[in-house]
């Protein structure tokens, strides 16, 4: 299994990778509306036994008026990764105490 070093925020414009989008990137940039159809979660074993489900969660769309050399338009989305540790080995966890989250 190996390690991911984290280096800041990136952006990824059809299959280049910068550092930053430029300015105009945006300009005459479509927000589109969308349905979901299937969210699907993705699950991690971590060394310390704890499984790690992961799931990406669109907020929304943008197609850019720029284009895949094949022509194909480029989009940017918004989203969040929704993250839950399941299965924690008991040796880890700390005494229970009450939420001042209201429950998801």
């Amino acid at each position: 299994m190996g390690s991911v070093k984290y280096e800041g925020p990136r952006y990824y414009l059809g299959d280049k990778n910068l550092t930053k989008l430029p300015m105009d990137a945006f300009v005459g940039a479509v927000d589109l509306d969308f349905e979901e159809v299937e969210e699907n979660w993705n699950t991690y074993t971590l060394s310390d036994g704890t499984t790690l489900k992961v799931k990406l969660v669109l907020r929304g769309v943008k197609r850019l008026k720029r284009f895949e050399p094949d022509g194909s338009p480029i989009y940017v989305i918004n989203s969040i990764n929704v993250v839950r540790a399941v299965n924690v080995p008991p040796g880890l966890k700390a005494k229970p105490k009450e939420s001042e989250l209201p429950p998801v």
